[in-house]
């Protein structure tokens, strides 16, 4: 690729994992936990509601990172600490489908104690993950 092309796609990149890193924290500290106090009568509807609009925020930085990531992995980019972010990268996304859709579904059906404190708990992983990517993009890009 171009020097203005991989230019694009790094900042592509940087800009979806700040992102990313940005929204997951307010989901974590802020969203997640008010879930709690939401109204139990309603709250599949409400849960679905959260699910359709989240869905339009969430899925186009998360699929940027990845193929911008896939890009600069396929253009060269193979220091210690960007492989490192990219294997972090893997798990966010496991995490996500292997334990935050399952809990979602869950929570879908009704309001469920167990499945939303597994929720909470278990998005720490991508919490963490997206917070690690971050610094982690940011020492590669800016150094």
């Amino acid at each position: 690729m171009s020097l203005p092309v991989m230019d694009l796609v790094v900042a592509l990149h940087v800009f979806s994992t700040f992102a990313m890193c940005g929204l997951i924290w307010f989901v974590q500290i802020v969203h997640y936990p008010m879930m709690a106090r939401f109204d139990r009568v309603r709250f599949a509807a409400i849960e679905k509601e959260h699910c359709d609009r989240t869905g339009f925020v969430v899925v186009p930085p998360m699929l940027l990172e990845v193929i911008t990531a896939g890009l600069l992995l396929l253009a060269g980019e193979w220091s210690p600490v960007f492989l490192g972010s990219a294997a972090v990268l893997g798990g966010i996304w496991a995490s996500t489908f292997f334990l935050q859709v399952p809990d979602h579904r869950r929570l879908l059906l009704g309001w469920d104690e167990v499945a939303h404190r597994r929720l909470v708990g278990g998005n720490w992983i991508r919490t963490a993950g997206w917070t690690l990517r971050s610094m982690a993009v940011g020492y590669v890009f800016f150094k």
